[in-house]
């Protein structure tokens, strides 16, 4: 079928009416699809598609609008259809094509390498992004809300990488075979006869540790292997470089080299009993865990729970998801305040701001603070279970006082300590649950106050009240986890974060099906 324009849903009569026959006729469970319909011109507007068009021109007798495709996106999405199963439910599942503007076509206007090169247009433009803000926007128009003054609220969750896993023996070996199939593509020769010619025993099999055939209870056994594959690692990089010169390697055969260079420093030491090397004990900072997405980390929600991949982030108010972020897991809670919340600025002024505790240490929260915006979140609580913690002294910061639970009073230095004489402390019946540290001490933030604050609201009702507030963003955070999987869809943290984009887009869109519902 012949394109004409930039976008066809809604320019036809005739069709426009079999439309609203269709969407009268959908269940209840697929109203959302009607909703879709009856949104798309608003949601893609003139200005948004001359956007949208200005970053992805396609080619073709008949291109798919790229309206057409950020549609598929959302409904890639909201179904958690692959590529291959969008063109089929374009082709087949009356949903889809109401809400596409294809009802009774032959076949779906685009391919599954349309969607893959519209998803990179996207990313380059930061079109997620703009069709996140799409949403809010739409949303607004209700009026359900004020937004003069906002109530941001930040969390984030674990994202699991699409990317495998490995132990360092494994994770060595497919850095090696990541730098043999970029010089087997630059030189076009077939990487069985790099590997035979590096003299590469270890490679072209299931895996390295399968191929050494050692006893792995045996140290002196696992320290000749590891011997053996960093002989080999050398044996490969010395081929490399004699036969690829420095002008004639390219840009993918230099990463592959210091990529597989950087996962053997970070997983090796040098070994002080007989020289050679040895395996890491620890975990190096910021170490690489996958060959197939080198973005992922190992990471923490909690001291039992880890996880590998990234931390996803939403900046919630009014019920709506006003920014993103996605970070590596090992990066700090607080990482992408400052995005989250200039994200959110966009809309409205900040006029309290819920979090967790893990955003504390953000300069833009403390900035917050100090401009008098209200901060609930609970204060870090230091100590060991039935212990005395900081939350049991009397901390005056105008008299620089600190009296401890058994009412001995000392100075606050400049350098903000406190120290306690030990003449006070050695007949105080209450010792045993201070500190069993010679130094009787106590440090105190550089921002005291506010933790101060923080310690003495959440002790009150109407603190704890504040507080309980913040399950607004956890049920939105579960809703995207709903949509966008335990898993990410995609390697790297940026296709990461469009599929985060879109997910909440999605998010957006369900809740303002919602006040449209009401409003009328």
């Amino acid at each position: 079928m012949e394109v004409a324009g930039p976008v066809w849903w809604g320019t036809d009569p005739e069709v426009r009416a079999e439309e609203a026959q269709v969407a009268r006729g959908l269940r209840r469970s697929s109203q959302f699809y009607r909703f879709l319909w009856e949104i798309r011109s608003e949601l893609f507007d003139d200005a948004f598609q001359d956007k949208l068009a200005q970053a992805y021109r396609p080619r073709g007798q008949a291109p798919c609008p790229p309206a057409v495709l950020a549609m598929v996106n959302l409904l890639q999405c909201y179904t958690g259809t692959s590529d291959a199963g969008a063109v089929d439910a374009a082709e087949n599942d009356r949903r889809w094509q109401l809400v596409l503007g294809t009802l009774g076509w032959d076949s779906a206007p685009f391919g599954q390498g349309s969607l893959v090169r519209f998803r990179a247009r996207m990313i380059e433009h930061d079109l997620d992004r703009k069709l996140l803000e799409r949403t809010v926007d739409l949303a607004k128009k209700t009026q359900k809300f004020g937004w003069k003054k906002l109530s941001v609220m930040l969390d984030s969750s674990p994202l699991e990488g699409a990317g495998r896993v490995e132990d360092t023996w494994n994770l060595i070996g497919r850095a090696m075979m990541k730098l043999v199939s970029a010089v087997s593509q630059a030189l076009d020769v077939e990487p069985s006869e790099i590997i035979e010619e590096a003299g590469l025993r270890l490679l072209g099999t299931t895996s390295v540790k399968a191929a050494l055939d050692i006893d792995w209870t045996d140290p002196s056994e696992q320290k000749e292997g590891l011997a053996l594959l960093l002989r080999e690692v050398e044996s490969l990089e010395t081929w490399v470089t004699q036969r690829v010169p420095d002008e004639g390697r390219t840009s993918p055969i230099k990463t592959a080299m210091a990529f597989l260079r950087r996962v053997v420093e970070q997983d090796t030491d040098p070994d002080p009993d007989g020289g050679g090397s040895k395996i890491r004990e620890g975990v190096a900072h910021d170490r690489v865990v996958s060959v197939g997405d080198p973005e992922m980390r190992h990471g923490r929600k909690s001291k039992s729970r880890r996880f590998d991949g990234f931390k996803r982030h939403i900046a919630l108010s009014n019920g709506l998801i006003l920014g993103t972020a996605i970070e590596p897991a090992n990066r700090r809670e607080h990482a992408p305040t400052a995005r989250l919340l200039k994200a959110a600025g966009r809309y409205g002024t900040i006029g309290s701001l819920y979090i967790d505790r893990g955003y504390l240490p953000a300069q833009e929260v403390l900035d917050l603070y100090e401009q008098g915006i209200e901060i609930h979140s609970r204060a870090w609580r230091v100590g060991k279970p039935g212990m005395f913690t900081k939350e049991d002294f009397e901390i005056d910061l105008e008299r620089g006082v600190v009296v401890c639970p058994a009412g001995e009073a000392a100075t606050i230095t400049p350098k903000k300590q406190v120290f306690f004489a030990e003449s006070s402390c050695s007949g105080c019946t209450l010792k045993e649950r201070c500190t069993s540290s010679a130094k009787r001490s106590l440090t105190l933030h550089p921002h005291e106050k506010f933790l101060i604050q923080l310690r003495a609201r959440q002790k009150t009702p109407e603190g704890r009240h504040a507080l309980r507030k913040r399950v607004a963003v956890e049920h939105s955070l579960a809703r995207i986890g709903r949509l966008q999987g335990r898993r990410a869809r995609y390697r790297g943290t940026r296709k990461c974060e469009l599929d985060l984009n879109r997910s909440a887009a999605v998010a957006n869109l369900m809740t303002a099906r919602g006040m449209h519902r009401a409003a009328q």
